[in-house]
């Protein structure tokens, strides 16, 4: 009885508390805690000098923010939004920035203990942003790195839309 009493009782600071989304074939997750909100795909107005892999820019209410388009972030096939494509605004060292996904799944509350480190194979630099591998029963979801994802894109999105919008 002991036993399952110590199982039942994981701390939170043993638990991840995830957003889990879909990009291509491959399910992400990012911390909970980053996320502000998801909202269905508005209307994005395009801004000169952008990064490859930056949409543009949305208004949301009254705060304009740079979209990060996830699938050129990662170098995959371009796909037409959907019904179930959704933004992920998050909030990086208090720079607010949306991430298209091709859908949000759920969240996730998982022991930090299912979670491996990623693999140690280089593949491009996108392996920079992956913090881990967290073993489901049956999937995987690849953890990412926020920071490191859209690296100093916030601030160089802020530069060019003040310009821009000024």
């Amino acid at each position: 009885m002991a036993e399952n009493e110590n199982t039942a009782n994981v701390t939170a600071d043993e638990l991840l508390q995830l957003v889990s989304f879909k990009i291509g074939s491959e399910e992400y997750g990012i911390d909970i805690l980053k996320v502000q909100e998801i909202n269905r795909m508005p209307d994005i107005t395009k801004v000169p000098q952008a990064a490859h892999y930056v949409d543009g820019v949305i208004n949301l209410r009254g705060k304009v923010i740079p979209i990060i388009n996830t699938r050129r972030k990662f170098s995959l096939d371009e796909k037409d939004h959907d019904k179930d494509t959704r933004i992920v605004v998050v909030d990086i060292n208090s720079e607010v920035i949306g991430l298209i996904v091709d859908s949000v799944n759920e969240v996730l509350r998982i022991p930090n203990s299912i979670v491996e480190p990623p693999p140690n194979v280089t593949i491009d630099s996108g392996a920079d942003y992956i913090t881990g591998v967290a073993r489901l029963e049956d999937r995987l979801l690849i953890l990412l790195d926020l920071g490191k994802l859209v690296g100093d894109t916030a601030e160089q999105m802020s530069e060019i839309t003040e310009e821009v919008f000024a």
